[in-house]
């Protein structure tokens, strides 16, 4: 995105979750994919939406807004139009298109998304197993996880592991560390529920050089260095092949294109739908 970093509102009457993740797989799209992100979530009058154009107004941001209630759609439309502010309607379009073809309006009521049925707890419980089996913290949910990720540092296995829980799969990760052994459930699993994520050593040199520019150390750190990155491919390498699990190469790969190969490879090896 060159030297300027946008600034995006998302603006909702529910979480708002839609509307950032849609912002967020466009941002992506260009170099860098940096932005300035703020969330105003659960929007119920119009003095917030006045004060959120006014702020996008001064810093030349950009609003995305997932408005479902028509009073404050339209609303936040026309002050935008009144200050020049660039709006983009996420959800109105679709409902728009719905309503067309199914031939009645939307039921217009925020957060029906998200009702607590079913579909919503397994989420939850998913993200709360990432987080508690994130980093191979214990070994001990290996045999109940649906999916576990292994790979060296930096092939993006924890953003990777919540993204799959937003998909209600349960999902353990587990760092290969040369001079760490993997843990020993890690080699009772079947191959088919273990996933080795792998890359190329040039992109992982550049990746772990900003990390530790990001940590005000030095780029030359042995964490960084062409031969502890070749050390340690090799060695995860090996311990891929002793499981015998599929590999996904992440180098040029987005979290959401990876996470659609591992759901396209849960959905041939177990007959589950894929998750929405």
């Amino acid at each position: 995105m060159g030297n300027v970093t946008p600034v995006v509102y998302v603006v909702s009457d529910s979480v708002g979750e839609t509307g950032e993740f849609v912002v967020r797989a466009a941002a992506s799209q260009f170099d860098g994919g940096g932005m300035d992100l703020r969330r105003v979530s659960h929007v119920q009058d119009t003095q917030v939406i006045d004060e959120t154009v006014a702020s996008a107004r001064e810093e030349n941001a950009i609003i995305a807004f997932t408005i479902v209630l028509p009073h404050l759609r339209e609303h936040l439309m026309q002050r935008a139009a009144e200050l020049g502010v660039r709006t983009v309607d996420i959800m109105g379009p679709m409902l728009d298109a719905f309503e067309q073809v199914v031939g009645r309006p939307p039921h217009r009521k925020p957060g029906l998304v998200h009702q607590l049925d079913d579909e919503y707890f397994r989420r939850v419980e998913a993200i709360e197993f990432a987080v508690k089996y994130d980093d191979g913290r214990d070994p001990r949910g290996l045999e109940r996880a649906d999916i576990v990720l292994i790979g060296v540092s930096r092939t993006s296995k924890t953003p990777l592991s919540m993204y799959l829980a937003h998909r209600r799969l349960r999902v353990a990760n587990v760092p290969l560390v040369p001079e760490v052994a993997p843990p020993e459930e890690l080699f009772a699993l079947p191959p088919d529920r273990v996933i080795g994520l792998t890359i190329r050593p040039d992109k992982l040199n550049l990746i772990r050089v900003e990390r530790l520019k990001s940590l005000g150390l030095t780029p030359q750190a042995s964490y960084a260095s062409p031969e502890r990155i070749r050390q340690e491919l090799d060695y995860a390498d090996g311990v891929i092949r002793r499981i015998g699990c599929p590999v996904i190469d992440v180098s040029d790969k987005a979290v959401e294109e990876t996470a659609a190969i591992v759901l396209e490879y849960v959905h041939r090896n177990t007959k589950k739908p894929l998750q929405p």
